[in-house]
């Protein structure tokens, strides 16, 4: 399959809530505990610096990902990302062009660094990506996200300098 990584349109923004709601649903990474309509899912995708989807031959959306700092004023030099795949596309490589895409829109965008500040630690898939990419785990933070059985579960800091 040949993937094609592009700038965020308008006409996405239906395909990016029901991969985005199928997440928050099932509950093992995004942070997220309510399902986005079309408005909070606007008002959230345009306050991001960059939002980058990823296609398919066929143009369907199979992944996305969103770009903004992570802190303000005098930490704002150092992004932030959170990425998202289809159910459908999970281990044709689709995560890793989006991040590998992001690190360069890091650099673009004139940032020092990407970090990500809370990864579940019983993601084993994002967590093998980005050791393999070559992001430094920083520290955990113990029960830093709920489960939805409402049990706590560590997540884990990575830092990746552009």
């Amino acid at each position: 399959m040949e993937l094609t990584i592009r700038k965020y349109e308008d006409k996405d923004l239906k395909p990016l809530i029901r991969i985005i709601n199928d997440i928050v649903g099932f509950d093992d990474s995004f942070p997220w505990d309510t399902p986005f309509t079309e408005d909070t899912a606007k008002a959230m995708l345009s306050s991001q610096t960059e939002v980058t989807c990823a296609c398919g031959d066929d143009g369907e959306i199979l992944g996305f990902y969103i770009l903004h700092p992570n802190n303000v004023g005098r930490c704002s030099h150092i992004a932030n990302a959170s990425y998202g795949v289809s159910r459908r596309a999970r281990g044709l490589g689709v995560g890793k062009a989006l991040v590998l895409d992001s690190l360069e829109k890091t650099k673009e965008h004139g940032f020092i660094a990407l970090q990500f500040n809370a990864v579940v630690a019983t993601n084993k898939t994002a967590v093998a990506l980005y050791k393999k990419l070559g992001f430094c785990e920083i520290g955990i933070i113990p029960n830093g996200f709920l489960g939805h059985d409402s049990k706590y579960i560590d997540t884990i800091v990575f830092y990746k300098s552009v």
